[in-house]
């Protein structure tokens, strides 16, 4: 985590040290890309820490500042060197023709990094949250009167694919049934991958189980303590978004797995630093798995499932929907998954209950037609 080492932590409430730890780290960076920003934006920092995600303020402050850099390398708009001394004069000179051609721009471009160039391409889900960032932006300078108009009427639509319209990707059964026998017995690892299997099984069993279970996002698994735990009451504690704290119910295939993990697979407290004495989920090196490093093994164990490569395994998020499909599968109110999964719209749940995961695969077996004109031509030479 970064910067971690130089913050001294102070803790009076409720919450966990590194969820904390994870929130400071999170406003640090919402307050490094602030002070890249021009300060007429001070207004607008304040309506975003008092009405946006912390993690979507990141990804906001990041679209403003690559815009406030486009303006400065791309147009004549500014005679700016640098974000922060761009100035209110200059933003009022912006139509929306600019915002239009800077989101075309984000299409497809190029940056040079550490002396590479490094080519971006971006799709209309990534350009419609550019388009909101900005949209936002110009709205909040347009109302403390920053600006003389409000050019936002103007940004072009971008077409983004409703949620029904997109196909929901998840597990079916049997490929959750050979993933986790994988897990269990090291089957289709590589060589190498075998090495790290042997001292990790365990621990990526109760990572599986637990996504496949409660349908958690990742950076609620990645969050999990040991002391989220009470196996004495069978429940365990989630940290959600917008602070919301969710007591989860422990079943006995979970409980079973973890308390394996952590008595004959974890290593013990005493070998670890003071930091990472609680996390649930340690890495080989005795820290707290990330999340990415938790990303690619999910991807790897999903693959095996899949039976395809590494690269086209699933991410964590098609394990959460994996958990909805199965369990409104097997037949669980639609309202009652909502609560565990932490919808805040039915409407999203109801997505999971109108995909029918064998659909197309039943469909498609009643139409077999070469299979039936081979059968049929070897009826005919029997006869």
């Amino acid at each position: 985590m970064a910067g971690e080492k130089s913050v001294k932590l102070h803790n009076k409430s409720d919450k966990p040290d590194n969820i904390v730890l994870k929130e400071h780290e999170i406003v640090s960076k919402c307050e490094e890309i602030q002070d890249q920003l021009p300060g007429c934006f001070k207004g607008f920092f304040r309506y975003l820490k008092g009405n946006v995600l912390s993690k979507t303020r990141v990804a906001y402050l990041g679209d403003i500042l690559h815009f406030c850099q486009y303006l400065i390398e791309e147009t004549d708009l500014t005679e700016a060197e640098k974000p922060a001394d761009i100035k209110k004069e200059d933003f009022n000179k912006i139509k929306a023709a600019d915002v239009n051609e800077f989101l075309d721009h984000c299409r497809k471009y190029k940056v040079m990094q550490n002396g590479q160039e490094v080519l971006f391409q971006n799709g209309n889900r990534t350009l419609a949250r550019k388009k909101s960032s900005l949209s936002v932006l110009f709205k909040e300078l347009y109302r403390e009167g920053r600006m003389e108009e409000n050019i936002t009427e103007g940004f072009d639509p971008i077409r983004v694919p409703k949620a029904s319209e997109r196909e929901i990707k998840a597990l079916q059964d049997d490929e959750v049934m050979i993933m986790l026998d994988a897990v269990e017995s090291g089957d289709h690892l590589t060589p190498k991958e075998r090495q790290y299997w042997n001292k990790t099984k365990k621990r990526d069993k109760a990572i599986l189980l637990l996504f496949l279970t409660y349908g958690l996002r990742l950076f609620e698994l990645q969050q999990l303590n040991v002391t989220s735990f009470n196996f004495s009451r069978g429940e365990f504690k989630i940290y959600r978004k917008r602070d919301k704290e969710t007591i989860m119910p422990l079943n006995r295939s979970v409980t079973e797995t973890l308390t394996d993990y952590i008595e004959n697979e974890r290593r013990p407290d005493e070998e670890l630093d003071e930091l990472h004495k609680d996390a649930l989920f340690l890495s080989l090196q005795g820290k707290r798995m990330t999340e990415r490093q938790i990303r690619e093994l999910v991807k790897k164990y999903t693959s095996i499932g899949l039976s395809t490569s590494r690269k086209a395994g699933y991410s964590p998020h098609k394990l959460r929907a994996t958990a909805a499909t199965s369990l409104i599968g097997r037949g669980n109110s639609i309202y009652d998954v909502q609560a565990l999964m932490d919808h805040e719209q039915v409407t999203t749940t109801q997505l999971y209950a109108a995909h029918k995961m064998n659909i197309k695969r039943d469909l498609v077996r009643d139409m077999e037609w070469e299979l039936e004109r081979k059968e049929g031509t070897e009826r005919n030479e029997t006869e």
